[in-house]
């Protein structure tokens, strides 16, 4: 389907008669910027003089859905959306698709860019389309673009991927670590049947896993649960070469291959029309098993072969190398370690340095050496380098992956490669091949057929500084290159930051996500007491960002936590009234007292704020443990950060450490890196800990609450220039 831009809408702005738009907005967690977008997008359509309606897809479901009359009655359409929204009731009408980011950012631009998009389902020259056409999506001019299914579907996969990673790296580190016997050439052995073996083992079967797993969860986003079987088996003989004939498997890159393989191929058999008693089975037996057979015996007869070709003529050809120029070698050596992480390639430049050891050749198992532990420690450094490009989950796994590097773990890599390949693999290749180049220079020698600087330390390694050097260096050029690349990647679409938003390693399709940004709720709250009153818009209804947990997202989460859109909340966030209560006795119904205010944090990162405030509502006698209530809130932030731009960050926990619900409430003069959205440091934070029983109704009436205050410009500056505890709690007394 083709689309064709026609004449651009005329008048707008307070100058002319306003526009009247429709607008979809939706993240793929439903949580956070689903809201944050609709609430943007409201706001510039009033400051504009446009009318909107926006229909939002969020966790629980789609809210203020736009109706056949509202879509014949509008003018255009704005989708802001980083998963799959149906088009098909908007043929013919202006659509404009892009990220949901774009439309946190820059809501105005969009309503100026839709009036001349492309009018959807039109096909090119004649005007008319049809609903079945509705599969392509038109795109923006300039600025940010949509999400691309296959974008969706990998982050997914990277996100199941990472714990995976980290667990089996560390687990064997700590085992090579603490449980290693040195050998007499510098190696380091884990005796057999010892308890650190079985740590060891423990870890093997994480790093076992996670090929699969990145396969599996790629398949399930494009095509739901019945593709996750086919995908993860995929995955798995992907990375079992001996399935092939091969001496290793096709790695992360395979598992990427099967994953998608594995997800259209499972659309398309959804689309066969068969029997209406056949249908209860299709989803649960039917196709997993007629996909997984298929992609199996696929990957194996078509796929395999190249692979073990690859495999065998890379070692001949390396061969044929060894009398050549050392620099030549070790860069060549660098770029084939670096390129696929245990892929075929990599295994082939290992097994061919391995080999040779026994040959009293050790030069070429140096040049290895010094390139296996570049890609993750790159990677690493990199995240502490321009900690702005990563999300807080991407950092975690930047730490994990310098401690793996030391340990010549090169895996520990491979989330940052199948996050951003375009930008990770090329920067790992280059700093791969400066460590083997300079490492073939210098004639550094290894012993044994391991990598990283704890073979150096072992004594396995000859001319080590040399070896150090090398390390360095390629290490250095990596992350700069990483950072370079990305950073040019990011302003070209138009400025989004990889961790706010849900993407880098953290944003996924399904219902899932690692590092996904500060979730929403969306209130109606009404202002004196009553029900609130359904909206056209979700701003109307009161659509704000706050602090809240997403269904099934672990400690700290609350299970439905987004407010109905329609303003449905109001009548609990406002039963009773409260606007005559004195505000220096009673703040958010008492929760929130003289006890629970902090004029200045000491702390000046998120961690030590946390417990600063921990022990600060303590002072009630409502905290039974502030270790565990701490603890709790710190896991909730490990499921996507609670800083919600506009300087305010609120941090929640769900607990039984608490013995009733607290809120505090502190200002930060400095700011403290909270990882919002925008990229603001938090000013202004809030603790929210409720007990597990009170964590539905009073844990959403909360936040309800404070929401609704948050978002004004003028209640927040009034709130950090106020003077003292009692000119805190006056302010905040607005609140009720």
């Amino acid at each position: 389907m083709t689309t064709s831009p026609a004449e651009p809408l005329k008048g707008a702005g307070t100058s002319g008669q306003g526009l009247k738009l429709l607008a979809v907005t939706a993240c793929p967690t439903g949580i956070a910027h689903t809201y944050m977008a609709a609430e943007k997008l409201t706001e510039a359509a009033r400051s504009l003089g446009h009318e909107i309606k926006v229909e939002t897809q969020g966790s629980i479901g789609a809210e203020n859905l736009l109706s056949d009359n509202d879509v014949r009655g509008a003018d255009a359409i704005i989708i802001a959306a980083d998963k799959d929204v149906d088009r098909s009731r908007f043929v013919g009408k202006r659509v404009l698709a892009v990220g949901v980011a774009e439309g946190i950012r820059h809501p105005e631009q969009l309503m100026e860019r839709v009036r001349s998009a492309p009018v959807y389902g039109r096909a090119e020259g004649d005007g008319t389309g049809t609903g079945s056409e509705t599969r392509s999506a038109p795109r923006g001019h300039g600025g940010g673009k949509e999400r691309s299914v296959a974008y969706k579907a990998l982050m997914n996969g990277v996100s199941y991927m990472i714990p995976f990673v980290v667990v089996g790296g560390l687990l064997i580190a700590i085992s090579l670590a603490l449980g290693g016997n040195p050998q007499a050439d510098g190696g380091l052995v884990i005796p057999d049947g010892s308890f650190w073996k079985h740590v060891n083992d423990i870890g093997v079967i994480g790093f076992t896993l996670m090929v699969p797993i990145l396969s599996g969860y790629i398949a399930y986003a494009i095509g739901d649960r019945p593709a996750l079987v086919p995908g993860m088996i995929g995955g798995w003989i992907a990375n079992t070469g001996s399935l092939y004939d091969s001496k290793a498997g096709a790695g992360f890159i395979g598992a990427i291959v099967t994953g998608f393989l594995a997800g259209y191929l499972v659309l398309w058999i959804k689309k066969v029309e068969v029997p209406r008693f056949a249908r209860p089975i299709m989803p649960i037996i039917v196709i997993p098993i007629v996909a997984t057979t298929v992609l199996g015996l696929f990957f194996i007869y078509v796929i395999g072969k190249p692979i073990s070709w690859v495999f065998t003529h890379l070692t001949d050809w390396l061969g044929g190398m060894t009398g050549s120029s050392a620099i030549l070698l070790g860069a060549l050596l660098g770029l084939m370690i670096a390129f696929d992480m245990g892929g075929p390639v990599n295994k082939t430049a290992f097994l061919f340095g391995a080999g040779l050891i026994a040959s009293g050749n050790q030069t070429v198992m140096g040049m290895c050496a010094a390139a296996i532990p570049v890609m993750p420690l790159g990677q690493g450094l990199a995240t502490l380098v321009r900690r702005r490009l990563y999300s807080e989950q991407e950092r975690e796994t930047g730490m994990a992956a310098l401690f793996m590097g030391l340990f010549g773990i090169s895996e520990g890599a491979i989330p940052f490669a199948a996050a951003r390949p375009a930008q990770v693999i090329p920067a790992n290749m280059l700093g791969g091949a400066v460590a083997g180049a300079l490492a073939g220079t210098i004639g550094v020698t290894d012993a044994v057929p391991h990598g990283g600087p704890i073979v150096a330390v072992l004594g396995a390694v000859g001319g080590v500084p040399a070896f150090f050097l090398a390390v360095v260096a390629g290490s250095v050029v990596t992350a700069l290159t990483t950072v370079m690349l990305v950073d040019v990647a990011e302003r070209r679409k138009g400025g989004e930051r990889p961790g706010a938003g849900g993407g880098a390693v953290a944003a996924a399709a399904g219902g899932s996500v690692v590092g996904a940004g500060a979730e929403a709720v969306v209130a109606g709250v009404g202002v004196g007491g009553g029900a609130g009153v359904a909206s056209r818009t979700a701003a109307a209804a009161g659509s704000v960002p706050a602090a809240a947990g997403g269904p099934g997202q672990g400690a700290g989460g609350a299970d439905g936590v987004d407010v109905d859109a329609e303003g449905n909340v109001g009548a609990v966030a406002n039963e009773g009234g409260g606007l005559g209560k004195d505000p220096a006795s009673e703040v958010l119904s008492g929760y929130l007292t003289g006890q629970t205010v902090k004029t200045e944090l000491v702390a000046d990162e998120k961690e030590a704020a946390i417990r600063e405030m921990a022990e600060l509502v303590a002072a009630t006698g409502k905290v039974a443990d502030v270790d565990e209530l701490v603890r709790v809130a710190l896991a909730r932030e490990a499921q996507g950060t609670t800083g919600l731009g506009e300087e305010i960050a609120i941090p929640h926990a769900k607990t039984d450490a608490v013995t009733a619900p607290v809120v505090g409430f502190a200002r930060s003069a400095d700011g403290i890196d909270w990882g919002s959205l925008d990229g603001t440091r938090a000013r202004l934070v809030f603790l929210i800990a409720v007990p597990e029983a009170a964590a539905g109704d009073e844990h959403l009436r909360i936040l309800a609450l404070l929401s609704r205050k948050l978002m004004d410009a003028d209640f927040r500056a009034r709130l950090q220039g106020a003077a003292g505890e009692s000119g805190i709690l006056r302010v905040l007394g607005e609140i009720q």
